[in-house]
């Protein structure tokens, strides 16, 4: 049954702007087709030119799908220049390239999702509506995981941390911080996980949602990363620990309750 909230929702996804990125003409035209059947306002650029136009000139923007082989660059360079720029609109790629060392290497770009080409409208539909939906909440505070995990307004604090997951608001030492979607959602996971040694494969399956990866490292790169931003030394974590030969674990306070 739906509640109230949950119509709210589904009007606000339905009514969102998707940017198509995709320079094979059939395939462009149809997906604004189907999307716009959905409801959704659609958006197409043919390049990565053109879509950093239609990022700057159009409306709001609420989730791009993007192609990874265009005419003048790549996707996934695309999407790293966005993350570095501080946008943050959702990102679903698509590619023929659809093996998992593609994947990892789209998830670490910043994408939000990745889809093989050829796909099924059903499953690419059903993704685009999960992303809309899942910024909806982030937006609005509604995720009852979210606080349930982080506190009433889902927060994080630890050091000399504050991760506010709803705005996406991060401070360490005093000074705001940039985080991609995947750092912030390797922090959350964390936070719902405390003191608990995590494996790499557990890691890559709860929050990059692969399985049976073959390349683990990907995990390495972004431990690396926050104990850069939140370790006082990050040669020496506090918060950030490994364990050889099984993960890493998340340790809030510096009390030696590890």
């Amino acid at each position: 049954m739906s509640t109230g909230d949950d119509t709210s929702t589904e009007v606000a996804t339905a009514a969102a702007t998707v940017l198509v990125v995709e320079d094979e003409a059939h395939l462009a035209a149809g997906l604004k087709l189907n999307l716009e059947l959905e409801g959704y306002r659609v958006l197409n650029a043919r390049s990565v030119r053109e879509a950093a136009a239609q990022l700057v000139n159009a409306a709001p923007i609420d989730l791009i799908l993007l192609d990874i082989m265009l005419p003048d660059g790549d996707g996934y360079e695309f999407c790293r220049q966005l993350r570095a720029a501080g946008q943050f609109t959702p990102v679903i790629m698509l590619t023929a390239r659809g093996t998992a060392e593609e994947r990892v290497r789209g998830l670490n770009a910043g994408a939000d999702d990745y889809l093989p080409k050829p796909f099924a409208l059903p499953e690419l539909l059903a993704r685009v509506h999960s992303a809309l939906r899942r910024r909806q909440w982030l937006q609005s505070g509604a995720s009852s995981d979210l606080q349930d995990a982080t506190g009433a307004h889902g927060t994080l604090e630890f050091g000399a941390a504050q991760i506010n997951f709803d705005t996406h608001e991060v401070t360490a030492f005093g000074k705001p911080l940039r985080l991609t979607q995947l750092e912030l959602d390797l922090l959350y996971y964390f936070s719902q996980h405390p003191r608990r040694v995590l494996t790499r494969e557990k890691l890559l399956e709860g929050v990059w949602k692969l399985r049976n990866a073959p390349n683990t490292r990907s995990v390495d790169n972004f431990i690396v990363r926050l104990r850069k931003y939140f370790e006082t030394q990050p040669d020496k974590p506090v918060h950030f620990l490994s364990h050889r030969g099984s993960g890493y674990k998340f340790v809030p306070s510096e009390d030696g309750k590890t």
